[in-house]
């Protein structure tokens, strides 16, 4: 089987990290993707040697991809503009479609019309984002599948495995708290600045890694606040970490006794918290859909009120400060993702329906399904 996923953005978010993880796991089933997106935000590099990659703005070219590859199935995450393309190359097989934007008013654009195309079924990957979706569509079905982590990959390293000489590099004496992801409003740097300012008022033994935000549209606003408010010393910025040392920068984490903390203001799933805690780092997180899914509070990390300062750093305290609780939530926290978020536990249903549908249209065509 051949399975095209169209999206817009090639970025090093939690939509592209999921998508190499899944496909390799496609791989080992017979099932071969190959991606196509329209513009590079930074994420060639972790999708690059897994799948075929297509990059290209140009419409005609787009056609010419979704013409000449006989794909068995094509999926578009959050990209409007696909329909369009698919219906002028004339293809006629199944169509799955991916929400995972989480905010509504983004959401509607790719929503709203399909330009004559009818999708089979629109897969989300969380309870939160499916409440979302219907909302916006009442005729389609909606299927939860959660993202899902390679814990082959993403595993809690052994002292002897760690890469101690890459950055960022492990201070002495101090407990890190490591913040992932892009710096923009909805990943909220702000409060985390202002956790910061708490934290470096009241102590001294604790470090703060801001991972990512290379190519983020805030990261100039970002960069003259942090300085400003004199904060360079407790928050370290790394913009450009390596896909493939995150293994090693989690588990330096782990070690200093620290633990991730998200200040984001809403997520569709968040594939940092199941990274996190796969390698025996607890998450501190506010207590909201999706992240209910994901964070067993008080077994796997801490959830603190809404967006409430105090309370974060409150949570942040509880796990920095107990050696024995750390413990516990590492292991508690691998053990809860190797059984639901791996991704040979969640991998399954996608093959399953994307199985199912494939075969219910060649059917359709009076073919038979020699895969099935």
């Amino acid at each position: 089987m051949k399975v095209l996923v169209i999206w817009r953005l090639l970025t090093v978010g939690g939509v592209n990290a999921g998508w190499r993880n899944r496909s390799i796991y496609f791989k080992q089933h017979g099932i071969h993707t190959e991606f196509l997106y329209t513009t590079d935000h930074g994420g060639l590099h972790i999708m690059q040697d897994v799948a075929p990659v297509y990059l290209t703005k140009d419409e005609s070219e787009i056609i010419k991809i979704i013409k000449n590859n006989a794909y068995d199935a094509i999926i578009v995450v959050d990209t409007g503009a696909a329909y369009k393309w698919i219906r002028k190359a004339k293809y006629n097989g199944p169509v799955i479609v991916e929400a995972r934007t989480p905010e509504l008013i983004k959401l509607m654009p790719h929503l709203k019309t399909f330009k004559g195309i009818q999708p089979e079924l629109i897969i989300v990957p969380s309870h939160y984002q499916k409440r979302l979706v219907s909302i916006l569509t009442d005729d389609i079905p909606i299927n939860v599948v959660y993202n899902g982590v390679d814990t082959s990959f993403f595993r809690a390293l052994s002292i002897e495995e760690i890469d101690f000489n890459s950055v960022p590099t492990l201070p002495k004496d101090k407990k890190i708290i490591g913040w992932i992801g892009r710096l923009d409003k909805r990943k909220n740097w702000p409060m985390l600045l202002e956790v910061a300012k708490k934290i470096k008022s009241e102590r001294d033994d604790i470090e703060i890694w801001i991972i990512g935000g290379a190519q983020s549209v805030q990261r100039e606003e970002f960069n003259v606040t942090w300085q400003e408010e004199e904060l360079t010393e407790i928050i370290k910025w790394f913009p450009v970490i390596p896909y493939q040392q995150m293994p090693h920068v989690y588990a330096k984490i782990r070690l200093s006794g620290g633990c991730t903390l998200a200040t984001t203001k809403c997520e569709s799933f968040g594939n940092t918290f199941i990274e996190s805690m796969i390698c025996g780092v607890p998450v501190v997180a506010s207590n909201m859909m999706p992240v209910t899914e994901l964070v067993a509070a008080g077994k796997t990390g801490l959830l603190f009120r809404g967006l409430n300062v105090e309370d974060a750093v409150k949570q942040l305290y509880g796990i920095l400060d107990d050696p024995v609780n750390h413990q516990q939530m590492s292991q508690a926290a691998i053990d809860m993702v190797q059984q639901k978020f791996s991704i040979q536990a969640v991998s399954g249903d996608y093959i399953h329906l994307l199985k199912k549908i494939c075969q219910m249209n060649k059917g359709a065509d009076g073919e038979v399904d020699a895969i099935l």
